[in-house]
């Protein structure tokens, strides 16, 4: 019998290996490039519609909503995203298993952990929902995936620094202590730019002042980019880990 053109020990090699900081830098570049992108051909090329307002008041930054709603700028957000969405639901699994492993006979842990897993995937699908429904085209779908993908951050955000901190109080690795500090910064720093946001955002609305809805803009903008900066942390807690895609052993495919 002729041999097969590759072994068996060839053929259970991974087929893909990638460490964890590249893959998590590569996840977040995804976003952050696209929405980077649409600022910048928003102010360049449709700085009239992208930063006008209903109080037709001075403007002088589009909000987000207004920035990835009109071509070319929404094909580039949706593309970022549609890309970026995958690995964020396996990033979301990654950490409850790890949390699992940490606090195995830990009944209380375990719960907070279920919970920041169900707020992760609520916060990915929320910004997925006001990704793909523009504001242009249904504008309260479009709200109120918004207002999914900004409550179920928070709540994730919040989630995750009660978990670190056991961490923290537990261990004694250099990197985990670094990454719950930060973590709880980029927190308090996310939930004041919220506070902020919304403060400006209703004050437009009530006084329709000139510059304040750029105010809203300008913490919306500081929101969306501690919430990335939030999910780098990963570069700490998985250092040393990686992604791999290889088939299974023998014995074990189904």
């Amino acid at each position: 019998m002729l041999a097969g053109p590759y072994s068996s020990l060839d053929r259970d090699r991974p087929l893909v290996r990638l460490p964890f900081t590249s893959f998590a830098v590569a996840t977040v570049l995804l976003p952050l490039t696209g929405l980077i992108a649409c600022l910048f051909i928003s102010l360049l090329y449709h700085y009239d519609d992208s930063t006008y307002t209903h109080c037709q008041v001075s403007n002088y930054l589009p909000s987000i909503s207004s920035a990835i709603s009109r071509v070319p700028e929404r094909y580039i957000w949706r593309c970022g995203i549609g890309l970026h969405s995958a690995p964020r639901y396996l990033v979301s699994v990654a950490y409850f298993n790890f949390y699992r492993g940490r606090f195995t006979h830990t009944l209380l842990e375990l719960v907070v952990s279920g919970l920041a897993l169900i707020a992760s995937l609520a916060e990915n699908t929320g910004l997925l929902l006001l990704t793909y429904v523009a504001s242009t085209e249904t504008y309260s779908v479009h709200k109120n995936g918004f207002i999914v993908f900004v409550a179920s951050s928070i709540v994730h955000m919040a989630l995750t620094c009660r978990l670190w901190y056991v961490i923290r109080r537990n261990y004694v690795n250099p990197e985990e202590v670094t990454s719950y500090r930060w973590k709880f910064r980029l927190f308090l720093f996310n939930v004041g730019c919220c506070l902020a946001a919304a403060y400006f955002f209703r004050r437009h609305n009530k006084f329709c002042e000139a510059g304040v809805y750029t105010l809203f803009a300008f913490f919306e903008y500081l929101v969306v980019f501690s919430n990335m900066a939030f999910h780098m942390t990963a570069f700490w807690d998985f250092g040393t880990k990686e992604v791999i895609v290889a088939t299974p052993p023998e014995g074990k495919r189904y």
